[in-house]
């Protein structure tokens, strides 16, 4: 299957395209930063925003958790794109680097801008287990098309990965003496 030429990663237009393409599980925008290899800053550049966006979402945690939250996204990030690569590739013989999970899994953390909302009163927390939710659609979306396999693979591949992941975000957090969360 060809896939059409990375736009060039350096335009605001370009970066926020890929940011909606990948929270619209639109499978293209994945192919496209699996395969731009410039895009990788890009992918961290939404980890940090979801980072942030988390951490404004969650300011009951006090100033330790804006410091846990973005240790957390980046460190996590690592270890769980490095972990479905190993679980993918070697387990599942999918074909990828970590790179190219690295660009997928964090584009596919899109939809974590709007962790913002948690700070809606009465429905903060309707909305962090609604993002939550599409945020798991997308990661396995980001999953199956940079390991070229099945839902079924990116699943099993998914929940391998969400272990280091959920163990470093915890111990990061007990840490700063913050009460641990799961996500994100």
């Amino acid at each position: 299957m060809e896939y059409p030429e990375p736009i060039a990663s350096t335009t605001r237009t370009a970066f926020l395209r890929r940011v909606f393409g990948a929270a619209t599980f639109k499978i293209l925008t994945y192919e496209e930063v699996e395969h731009d290899k410039g895009a990788t800053g890009q992918a961290a550049g939404v980890v940090g925003l979801v980072a942030v966006a988390a951490a404004i979402g969650g300011l009951n945690l006090g100033p330790g958790g804006l410091v846990a939250g973005i240790l957390a996204a980046y460190l996590g990030w690592a270890l769980w794109s490095g972990t479905c690569y190993l679980v993918g590739v070697k387990l599942f013989e999918g074909t990828a680097d970590w790179g190219e999970l690295l660009r997928t899994i964090g584009f596919a953390q899109a939809p974590g801008v709007l962790l913002v909302l948690q700070l809606v009163p009465g429905v903060g927390t309707v909305f962090y287990l609604l993002v939550l939710l599409w945020m798991i659609g997308t990661v396995l979306v980001a999953i199956r098309q940079a390991l070229d396999f099945s839902t079924g693979r990116a699943l099993a591949t998914a929940l391998a990965g969400f272990v280091p992941y959920v163990l470093a975000r915890t111990v990061i957090e007990l840490v700063l003496n913050i009460t641990p969360s799961v996500l994100p």
